[in-house]
């Protein structure tokens, strides 16, 4: 059975002259091979909660989810040593957003699918024996969803074994602890090219399976 998380990091803003929106945009997918896996997934989140942000002598505010932004470098280690020797493995796409067509900018949404279509191109399929369960972070409207979930069941039809299911959820990420450790890893890379900072990113770079920067062409 194929766990697949699919993360993002960055925001899909393109006024560059008013705003301040970031110059890449990340779409990553944690896959986790097998039930085991992903329950000692789960448990890695819950026990970093637990133990280095709410300790039994520090729960005046209680954190109730792991994000690479907000997290220290010692904790991310400290996450890291929880999951290393899981089977999992990374895979991601970085737009860089200053070379998207002027004709998409306005199509967000056909913009995060194609990307999250191409990550998904990337995985091999080939251990799916049981199932494959698609897991997103909870962001869209249902008619996105239903756009998304359309879109993307078509374009694996043919990379999956019919006999195998495919389902997808959106869910809200506070409530599912493997998109969190999800959150984690797409930090890592959307930090090394968004701030060039590749401190955490040298340190999960052995579970990072493919990692390419699109450029469109204009």
């Amino acid at each position: 059975m194929l766990y697949l998380y699919l993360d993002e990091s960055g925001d899909l803003g393109f006024d560059f002259v008013n705003k301040k929106p970031s110059k890449y945009f990340v779409v990553s997918i944690l896959v986790v091979k097998g039930h085991e896996a992903n329950r000692r997934l789960i448990n890695g989140v819950k026990k970093t909660l637990r133990r280095k942000l709410n300790p039994k002598n520090k729960r005046k505010r209680i954190v109730s989810e792991l994000k690479g932004t907000k997290t220290t470098i010692e904790v991310k280690e400290y996450f890291y040593r929880q999951v290393r020797d899981l089977d999992l493995a990374v895979y991601a796409i970085i737009l860089n957003k200053r070379r998207v067509y002027s004709s998409l900018i306005k199509q967000k949404s056909r913009v995060y699918n194609f990307i999250a279509r191409s990550v998904l191109d990337q995985i091999p399929y080939g251990n799916a024996e049981q199932k494959v369960e698609l897991t997103i972070d909870k962001s869209k409207s249902k008619p996105e969803i239903v756009e998304f979930n359309d879109y993307i069941y078509r374009q694996l039809e043919s990379k999956i074994d019919p006999a195998v299911p495919l389902n997808i959820y959106h869910v809200n990420s506070i409530e599912h602890c493997a998109l969190q450790a999800a959150d984690m890893f797409s930090y890592a890379i959307f930090e090394k090219y968004e701030r060039r900072r590749d401190q955490w990113f040298k340190i999960v770079k052995e579970k990072i399976k493919y990692c390419s920067v699109y450029l469109p062409d204009k």
